[in-house]
């Protein structure tokens, strides 16, 4: 089997309501998905969800090869990125390849991912996390609600603006999963990324502390600060979770040896190759992972053969425009299904189809660092003003 070409598309995830986080919202709720097609001169075609940057360079060190040999294909992606460096969105094009590689080499022996990785259990623990710090109250506790009829026992909420508005929200949530487990203590993080200094990070926390147990702080200060981390575990009782903008094992390698990080997380967007090799490290450690991604099914499938997996991100439960998934989620979980490779399905005609409204603001949301960010001197109650200079 030889690869013989690569086509790219870009799909949206529809989440029909706003979406963002401490640094931006996108208001229409429409989010790009791009992802990678890549084809065999035996007719199997891999999918990977990621971005297309470098393609061309990236995918030359692949080309006429055979798919099967991932792991070094992996690496030899990896090489020749070698003098312009590979962090960043072309990472996230290494991880796509990889990604569309593993899904052929798993089809072309008829089997799910999962399984061929070494997986025993379909089954894959996750928690809600809802992009929600642009919701109402209301509009938060409904979503949380939706979350919680799929088993959904533990949630990540957006935040770090302002304390107490953060203990409201965090509290309603906790309100609605103690319902639907009927009065078992659900499991609740807050996710600010990278927003603040160490000491508003240690001061803001321990605020929280006093009235919530949360199970891990996510993303508190600049995700490359070992000792900010570190300073801010030994601050507070609940873990620090940091890792999804890391890109390789030389990211990650300062924050363990600085016992900076308590859940080691990576993102889908990065790909199989490196999940896999992130757990191995983050075991040498005695640390859990737990992927982080909108559509995280190629890390779910990795997650069923690694020791140390802890809890999966689900954030919509529909797919992106266009794909078909063969999963569902049922009692907290993601189940996989036995569909052969990743058990995506793509239209390309109802991608191609879609046309996004004239007037929908692209330039703005939770990709863009806010200029005052890690610099407030004061509490911000509206998330949206947290996003505009003065001026």
């Amino acid at each position: 089997m030889r690869i013989t070409g690569y086509r790219t598309m870009t799909t949206v995830q529809e989440w029909g309501r706003p979406v963002g986080d401490v640094n931006g919202v996108i208001a229409d709720g429409v989010v790009p998905v791009p992802l990678v097609m890549v084809d065999t001169d035996e007719g199997i075609t891999g999918i990977g969800l990621g971005p297309h940057v470098e393609i061309e360079t990236i995918f030359a060190a692949i080309e006429g090869e055979d798919p099967r040999g991932v792991t070094a294909l992996y690496d030899r992606m990896l090489r020749r990125t070698f003098k312009a460096g590979h962090a960043g969105a072309v990472f996230g094009t290494i991880g796509a390849l990889d990604t569309a590689l593993w899904d052929i080499k798993a089809q072309a022996v008829g089997e799910p991912l999962w399984r061929l990785l070494g997986g025993r259990d379909r089954g894959v623990p996750a928690y809600a996390s809802g992009l929600d710090i642009g919701l109402t109250d209301d509009e938060l506790v409904s979503i949380y609600q939706v979350y919680a009829r799929h088993g959904l026992r533990a949630a990540k909420i957006k935040g770090g603006l302002d304390i107490e508005r953060d203990r409201h929200r965090l509290t309603l949530v906790r309100e609605v999963l103690t319902e639907a487990g009927r009065g078992a203590r659900p499991g609740l993080m807050l996710d600010v990324n990278e927003a603040w200094t160490r000491k508003q990070a240690v001061r803001h926390v321990c605020e929280l502390e006093r009235t919530l147990d949360l199970t891990w702080i996510e993303e508190p200060v600049r995700r490359w600060d070992a000792d900010g981390l570190a300073a801010v575990g030994r601050g507070i009782r609940a873990s620090v979770a940091t890792g999804e903008n890391l890109t390789g094992l030389e990211q990650f390698r300062p924050l363990l040896a600085a016992e900076a990080v308590d859940i080691v997380q990576t993102a889908v967007v990065w790909g199989v190759s490196h999940f896999l090799r992130v757990s191995a490290l983050a075991h040498a450690h005695d640390l859990p992972v737990s992927p982080i991604g909108a559509t995280p099914v190629a890390l779910l499938h990795a997650a069923t053969s690694v020791p140390n997996h802890m809890a999966s991100e689900l954030q919509d439960l529909r797919p992106p425009l266009g794909l078909s998934l063969d999963l569902y989620v049922e009692d907290g979980a993601f189940i996989l299904g036995d569909s052969p490779g990743l058990g995506i399905t793509v239209d390309e005609q109802a991608i191609h189809a879609f046309v996004r409204r004239p007037d929908a603001r692209t330039a703005e949301g939770p990709h863009i660092r806010p200029e005052h960010a890690g610099r407030r001197l004061l509490a911000v109650a509206n998330c949206s003003s947290a996003t505009r200079s003065p001026g």
